[in-house]
């Protein structure tokens, strides 16, 4: 019967861990202003829209045709 508690016992500490890990981290989030939150996002969008990125997704591939090179011709897109 002993291996069973002592089973039991490192599961709850297991839980315990967990549950202070997750206050933790909940603490931090909530430790920033709104404003704050506001900003940080601007930023990353900002510099997410300055950032040259990939080609439009409907345009399609130079040299590859395909139903949608096709629906985008008769269209006239």
């Amino acid at each position: 019967m002993r291996p069973w508690k002592l089973l039991g016992l490192a599961g709850l500490a297991g839980v315990a861990a967990t549950g202070a890990v997750l206050a933790r981290g909940e603490r931090q989030r909530r430790a920033h202003t709104p404003e704050e939150i506001r900003a940080r996002l601007r930023e990353r969008h900002a510099a997410l829209a300055d950032a040259p990125g990939p080609a439009s997704p409907a345009a399609p591939a130079p040299g590859r045709g395909g139903r949608l090179t096709r629906l985008l011709r008769r269209r006239g897109v």
